[in-house]
């Protein structure tokens, strides 16, 4: 049995300007296996984020084909959660408002005891009735992530989720995303400009060319977990995944490598 979960072929992209047709994807192919974390990279403009979108279902016109589990994605749908670079909180719900307005349908005692569960999962028990006002970037984000997990999604969409943190937040948050993924074994697709970002927490990066996008390269990460930044192996690879964009490591600030 194939052990992808994910499966896009000859996937083509375009919408109409006031230029003409502009064609944001074109021939895309991609296998995501089951229970990886796979992380997608490119310059601005090539298409990850359309990419991604169109996993989530959030726009369906489009020629070729995403199947998960062998069934075309048409819409929106339980089996996949999103992420956004926002947390696209509502500011008048509490916490535990914000991440139950994912679970239409359920019984009140149910809602309570899973919000419950996924504050735990988070790390933000006891900040049920806080407001996003009250809440630093990293918790925001940290509720979104909630949300998205709590109809227990197949595979976990993240569209950027920390492009918007301060530096050392985002690492902190980049753990917690390493950790989640281990304790849910979910499928996990990330799209990011920072090499780094990709490194610590994927298995696989996928590289897309300049706009049309393709992927033009897939990348296996073949570092033990945890990963250490600094670790010859780590900053080898780094090296290596730059150069696919023509950077090289004395051209650019150690605490930098967003492409």
């Amino acid at each position: 049995m194939s052990r992808s979960k994910l499966q896009i072929r000859n996937l083509h992209k375009s919408y109409a300007s006031g230029t003409g047709e502009v064609v944001a994807l074109k021939e895309v192919n991609l296998d995501v296996k089951r229970g990886e974390f796979l992380s997608i990279i490119g310059t601005s403009g090539c298409g990850k984020t359309t990419l991604i979108r169109l996993i989530a279902g959030l726009s369906n016109h489009y020629q070729g084909s995403i199947r998960l589990n062998g069934r075309s994605i048409v819409g929106p749908d339980l089996d996949r959660g999103m992420v956004f670079q926002e947390h696209r909180l509502f500011p008048w719900l509490t916490v535990e408002e914000n991440i139950a307005l994912a679970l239409n349908g359920k019984r009140s005692a149910d809602k309570g005891a899973l919000v419950r569960e996924h504050l735990d999962l988070v790390g933000l028990l006891g900040f049920e009735k806080a407001y996003p006002h009250q809440l630093s970037g990293g918790m925001a984000q940290r509720v979104a992530i909630a949300r998205a997990l709590i109809n227990r999604p197949e595979v976990l969409l993240l569209d950027e989720p920390l492009g918007a943190l301060d530096a050392l937040t985002r690492m902190n948050m980049q753990q917690e995303l390493a950790s989640l993924w281990e304790k849910e074994a979910i499928t996990m697709i990330l799209v990011t400009h920072d090499i780094e970002e990709a490194l610590f927490l994927s298995d696989r990066i996928a590289i897309m060319s300049s706009r049309p996008g393709t992927i033009r390269k897939v990348i296996d990460v073949p570092l033990l977990r945890p990963r250490h930044r600094a670790s010859h192996n780590f900053v080898t690879l780094k090296e290596e995944v730059m150069k696919e964009f023509h950077i090289e490591a004395a051209e650019t600030p150690q605490d930098s490598y967003e492409i």
